[in-house]
């Protein structure tokens, strides 16, 4: 149904105009083009809705001019805005003011348009690059660190695991149990009693080198596990080290015994730390030997410092970390890192160290937490009965005499283990035949000879007794020697102007016990030294030190001057004192062992050291004497 114009009140002054306007074509076609303009502008649904709103459908498909004017008067302005342009009588000005508000509208859409587009652009590009990035940290979480050259390389090293050459010579003759272990049934006593307890200690194991102080250690830890009494588990690791390989870092950058911190950005952590700057703790051996052992071979090679952070460690049962990188606020620290930090690393373990040195090189307060436990020396028994048990294993058959030329050759076991394969591939080499090998004296000789070895222990003793000539004993390490002295006395060419000479790399304590010596000589036969030239020489040179060789010194000064002859096969110890008594020395079993190995029959020692020998010496007499007499008395045989 038409609209008529009056029942538009606001459109009765303008009756007079609409007439007007209608007998035009121009107004018509002005009000269709801008209704198109406006459903562009505005879009055809917004329109229509707006339309259906305020009711306008009618007035939009009028017949006549006013009422399409007045649809499109209220479709562009709001209500207030076309409550006031109804009283507006002008249509030009009317419709002038809808064509400003449709270009308002446009303008203001053209904008919104531009900005709209370049925001989307902005977004595509930026999702576009987030996208590449969400690409890329799948290709690397999937793909990790390797490629084609990482994989070649991870193959070479499987090619190369897969090639095996055979055991080394000390894999095969290393003993499998405790028992076959030569000549320490004491020590290993001892050393498992220690270990295989409910309380197990500490301990520093004493000894020359090759005398099975590593293996005794790993295999008191297998005899540990299988009882049931022992805090030790099945799975209890036997982690060895050795001491000469540990330094300690001022720096703390670096402590593969005792753990360090991997600082985010001088040392690296791992990346994901590393990339947030979270320092990462690296736990050490200590912790790694947990609930089993710590063997430090050559502890007495330790650093004195990394020592001493040993102790702490020893008294805490635990590790603890530090870095000024550590925020124990920030949320990104994982949970092992906090508890590293926070708590420490756990190190309950056993400490076995073993050492060539003697006890007072040890750091003290290491040795007041540990029990102490002493190989000996081997003999050449000892060094015989590893040399046949290794050619049992080897399946060759041996010369009578091939041992006892190896046990000639080395006091210790690996040494002799050694030689041993030496002259096996020589056999080998010489007779081609695996099955039936057989190792003369000539093949040992042949490997002596390349290796240029000398005997290590000489016999020395003899049945003939000398004037002037006497053997004493001294002890390098954890091993023993036979030391011979010899002294000449002549008149001096001006009486009292004699001259006392004993050699010049000889030590202080040696040189004042002969002093003493030669003070004491006086007192005992009566003669003045400064009316003689007397020279006493320790027959090999050498950088003699201590007092030990006090009563030899004397006694081959009073056999020179009173032409007495000395046994040969007898060796004494002792430091003299200024009364003739004879006073206890150190390294009392070494000497006597030495004694031993040169072939001597008895070893006169002061009567204190009797409480310091712990093996019986069936073979050889172990006399104990208090004073200088005792000693002339034994070595003195008659006088000439």
């Amino acid at each position: 149904m038409a609209l008529q114009l009056d029942q538009h009140p606001e459109m009765k002054d303008m009756e007079n105009f609409y007439e007007k306007i209608s007998e035009s074509g121009l107004i018509p076609r002005k009000i269709s083009a801008l209704y198109h303009i406006l459903n562009d502008v505005l879009g055809t649904e917004k329109v229509s809705k707006k339309i259906q709103e305020t009711g306008l459908q009618e007035l939009i498909h009028s017949e006549k001019v006013e009422d399409r004017i007045l649809a499109l008067h209220r479709i562009v302005f709001d209500s207030e805005e076309s409550e006031e342009m109804s009283k507006e009588s002008n249509i030009k000005l009317i419709l002038s003011r809808i064509e400003e508000k449709i270009a308002d509208i446009l303008a203001r859409k053209t904008v919104e348009y531009r900005i709209e587009r370049e925001t989307l652009d902005k977004l595509e590009r930026k999702q576009k690059q987030y996208m590449e990035e969400i690409k890329m940290q799948i290709l690397k979480s999937t793909a990790g660190p390797e490629n084609a050259y990482t994989f070649k390389k991870y193959a070479l090293l499987e090619k190369l695991e897969s090639k095996k050459l055979t055991r080394s010579a000390m894999e095969l003759f290393r003993p499998q149990r405790l028992e076959d272990i030569e000549g320490q049934d004491k020590a290993i006593k001892s050393l498992v009693s220690k270990i295989a307890s409910p309380f197990p200690q500490h301990i520093i194991i004493y000894g020359p080198p090759g005398v099975g102080k590593t293996t005794a250690a790993r295999l008191a830890l297998e005899y540990a596990k299988k009882m049931k009494h022992t805090p030790f588990a099945e799975d209890a690791k036997f982690v060895e080290v050795d001491g000469t390989t540990l330094r300690w870092d001022p720096r703390e950058i670096t402590n593969p015994l005792l753990g360090s911190v991997h600082d985010p950005i001088y040392q690296g952590s791992k990346k994901d730390l590393a990339e947030v700057g979270i320092p990462e703790p690296k736990p050490g051996l200590v912790t790694e030997a947990h609930g089993g052992v710590l063997f430090i071979d050559e502890i007495g090679e330790l650093d004195i410092m990394l020592q001493n952070k040993l102790l702490k460690v020893l008294e805490d049962k635990r590790v603890e970390f530090e870095s000024a990188y550590y925020d124990p606020d920030n949320p990104a620290v994982p949970l092992y890192v906090k508890k590293l930090f926070h708590e420490g690393a756990p190190a309950d373990f056993i400490l076995i160290g073993a050492t060539t040195r003697q006890p007072h090189e040890i750091n003290g307060a290491l040795r007041s937490r540990c029990a102490e436990v002493y190989f000996e020396p081997l003999t050449a028994q000892h060094i015989q009965d590893i040399v046949k048990k290794a050619a049992e294993r080897l399946s060759v058959k041996l010369d009578e005499e091939v041992a006892e030329i190896i046990s000639q050759y080395t006091v210790e076991g690996r040494k002799a283990i050694n030689l041993l394969s030496d002259a096996y591939s020589m056999a080998l080499y010489e007779q081609g035949n695996q099955k039936h090998i057989c190792i003369t004296k000539q093949h040992i000789f042949e490997v002596v000879q390349m290796s240029r070895l000398t005997p290590v222990a000489a016999c020395k003793a003899s049945n003939m007794p000398e004037i002037g000539k006497v053997f004493g004993l001294g002890v390098n390490g954890f091993l023993g020697s036979v030391l011979e002295l010899e002294c000449v006395v002549f008149q001096a060419a001006e009486k009292g102007r004699g001259s006392l000479r004993l050699n010049d790399t000889a030590g202080a304590m040696t040189k004042d016990s002969f002093f003493n010596g030669a003070s004491l000589v006086r007192r005992m036969t009566g003669e003045l030294l400064s009316d003689y030239d007397v020279h006493v020489n320790v027959i090999g040179g050498g950088n003699i030190d201590g007092p030990s060789a006090g009563a030899a010194i004397v006694t081959a000064i009073i056999s020179a001057i009173q032409n007495r002859k000395i046994r040969q096969d007898t060796a004494v110890t002792g430091e003299i004192s200024l009364r003739g008594r004879i006073k206890p020395v150190g390294g009392i079993n070494e000497k006597i062992y030495g004694a031993k190995q040169a072939g001597m029959k008895k070893v006169i020692i002061p009567r204190d050291n009797v409480k310091d020998v712990h093996r019986q010496w069936d073979d050889m007499e172990i006399i104990p004497v208090e004073t200088i007499e005792e000693v002339l008395q034994i070595m003195f045989v008659s006088v000439v």
